[in-house]
C-alpha cells in the first residue's frame, strides 16, 4: 500500500505540473518517469518495457511526412484557395476553414494541422481586417473533431490503436459516423454564434481575392510525390490487417522515403526543426509513470470500482467511460488521461472474459474512451494538445485568448458532441 501511495503521489505531482505548466510538460513527465525507478517502485527494465515504441515511431514518421509536405507550399495553397472559394465572406471563410481543418486533421493529426493552418488564418484575418480569435477557436474544435475520426488523427486514438487489435479501418467504421454527425451539426452552432458579428468591407475582401495562390507552391514536383506517398501510406494503413505490418513501420517507411527524395543531404534540419522531440519524450515519460500504477495494483483497484458501480454491465460501463473521459479530458490534457485509462480498460476486459462475455463486448468501451477523450478535449483551452498549441501561436502574434473566452464556446460544442456520442454508442452497440 505504501508503494502504491508513493506511485500515486508521483503520478499526481507530474499531472499537476503538466496541467498547470509550472514546468515544461516533457520535463514533468520524464522526471516522474525516472522517479518511479529511483524510488524502486518499478525496475528500469519494467519501466522501459512499458514504453509503446509503436506510438513513438509512428509519431516520428508522421512528423517526417508533414515536414516534407509543408516545404512544398501545399498547405498555404489550400488555405488561400479555401478563403477565395468563400469569396472573402468571413462567416463562409470560417465554415470552410472549420471543415478543412476537420478533414485534414483526420489524416495528418490535430496538432500538426493546427500548426500549419493557424498561421495562415492569421494572414487571412489580417487581410480582412478582422480579429482571428473566432476563427482560431472554431479551428481548434474542428481539429479535435476531425482527429477523433481515424486511428491516426489524434494522439489518444494512436495510443488506443497500439494497445488493441483494432485496425485503421475499424476506427473509420466505428468513429467516422458519429464524428460526421457532430461536425456537420456544429456548423449550425457556428452560424448561430457568429452570423451577426462578422463584417468585412468590400475593399478588404477584394484585396484577399487578388492573392495568386499558385505562387505559393514552391516545389510542384515534390508536392506530387508527397501526395502519392501519403496516399500509399493511407492505403497501407487501411490494409494493415492484410499486410500484417504495424502502424509505426508504415509511417516511418513513408517518412524516410520522403526524406530520401527531398532532404537526403539536409536531414539534420528536419530532425532539429521539424521533429517535436518535446512531445516524443513527453510520451516516453508518460508511459513509464502509468506503468507504476499498473505494477502497484492501483489500476486493478480502480477497474474493480468501476465494475462494481456499473454491475459489470457493458452498456452502463460504456456510458461511464464516455462521460468520465469527456469530463476529465476537458480538465486535463487528454494524452496523459488516456494513458492511464488504457490499462484500466484492459483490466475490465479480463473481467469481462472471466464472466464469459464475448470479446466484442469490449468494443463500445474502447470507442467510448476514444470519443470521450478526443471530443472532451474541446471543453477547455487545456483539454488537448492542439488547443494549447493554437492558443500559443495566437498569443505569439498578439492575440490573447483567455480561459473564459475559449471555454464559453468550447463547452457548447463539447456538450453537443457528447450528447450525439452518447446516442450513437447507445443505439449502435446496444
Amino acid at each position: 500500500m505504501t508503494i502504491m501511495l508513493l506511485a500515486l503521489i508521483i503520478f499526481g505531482l507530474a499531472y499537476l505540473f503538466i496541467i498547470t505548466e509550472w514546468i515544461n510538460k516533457m520535463l514533468a513527465a520524464m522526471i516522474g518517469g525516472f522517479l518511479i525507478i529511483v524510488t524502486g517502485i518499478v525496475s528500469q527494465h519494467t519501466a522501459f518495457a512499458a514504453i509503446d515504441w509503436n506510438v513513438i515511431f509512428f509519431l516520428i514518421g508522421m512528423m517526417m511526412v508533414i515536414s516534407v509536405m509543408r516545404q512544398t507550399g501545399l498547405f498555404m495553397f489550400l488555405a488561400i484557395k479555401t478563403a477565395k472559394l468563400a469569396k472573402g465572406q468571413p462567416l463562409r471563410v470560417m465554415m470552410y476553414m472549420y471543415l478543412g481543418t476537420a478533414f485534414i486533421s483526420a489524416f495528418l493529426g490535430s496538432v500538426t494541422t493546427i500548426m500549419i493552418l493557424v498561421p495562415i488564418v492569421l494572414l487571412i484575418a489580417a487581410e480582412l481586417k478582422i480579429t482571428p480569435v473566432p476563427f482560431i477557436i472554431t479551428m481548434i474544435i474542428a481539429s479535435n473533431f476531425g482527429g477523433a475520426a481515424t486511428m491516426i488523427g489524434d494522439p489518444p486514438n494512436i495510443m488506443i490503436g497500439s494497445a488493441t487489435d483494432y485496425t485503421f479501418i475499424d476506427f473509420v467504421l466505428n468513429l467516422t459516423p458519429p464524428v460526421l454527425l457532430i461536425t456537420f451539426s456544429s456548423l449550425l452552432l457556428i452560424w448561430l454564434l457568429y452570423r451577426k458579428g462578422m463584417v468585412v468591407s468590400n475593399q478588404n475582401r477584394a484585396k484577399l481575392m487578388e492573392f495568386n495562390e499558385k505562387n505559393l507552391i514552391t516545389n510542384p514536383k515534390m508536392m506530387v510525390w508527397s501526395l502519392i506517398v501519403l496516399a500509399l501510406m493511407l492505403g497501407a494503413l487501411s490494409l494493415q490487417s492484410v499486410l500484417k505490418v504495424e502502424t509505426a513501420t508504415i509511417a516511418m517507411s513513408a517518412g524516410l522515403l520522403l526524406l530520401l527524395m527531398n532532404n537526403r543531404k539536409k536531414v539534420e534540419n528536419v530532425l532539429v526543426h521539424d521533429i517535436d522531440w518535446v512531445t516524443i519524450f513527453f510520451f516516453i515519460g508518460l508511459f513509464m509513470i502509468v506503468e507504476s500504477l499498473v505494477e502497484t495494483g492501483f489500476i486493478d483497484a480502480l477497474a474493480n470500482r468501476v465494475l462494481i458501480a456499473t454491475s459489470g454491465e457493458p452498456r452502463a460501463t460504456s456510458m461511464v467511460i464516455l462521460w468520465i473521459s469527456g469530463v476529465f479530458s476537458a480538465i486535463v490534457d487528454n494524452v496523459p488521461f488516456v494513458a492511464s485509462m488504457i490499462p484500466l480498460l484492459e483490466k475490465i476486459g479480463t473481467v469481462f472474459h472471466a464472466n464469459q462475455l464475448p470479446p466484442q463486448a469490449m468494443d463500445p468501451l474502447w470507442w467510448s474512451l476514444s470519443l470521450g477523450t478526443c471530443l472532451g478535449g474541446n471543453g477547455t483551452m487545456i483539454g488537448a494538445s492542439a488547443n494549447i498549441v493554437a492558443i500559443g501561436i495566437a498569443s505569439h502574434n498578439g492575440f490573447k485568448i483567455s480561459f473564459g473566452e475559449y471555454t464559453k464556446i468550447g463547452a457548447i460544442f463539447t456538450l453537443n458532441a457528447m450528447l450525439i456520442s452518447t446516442a450513437y454508442i447507445w443505439f449502435r452497440y446496444f
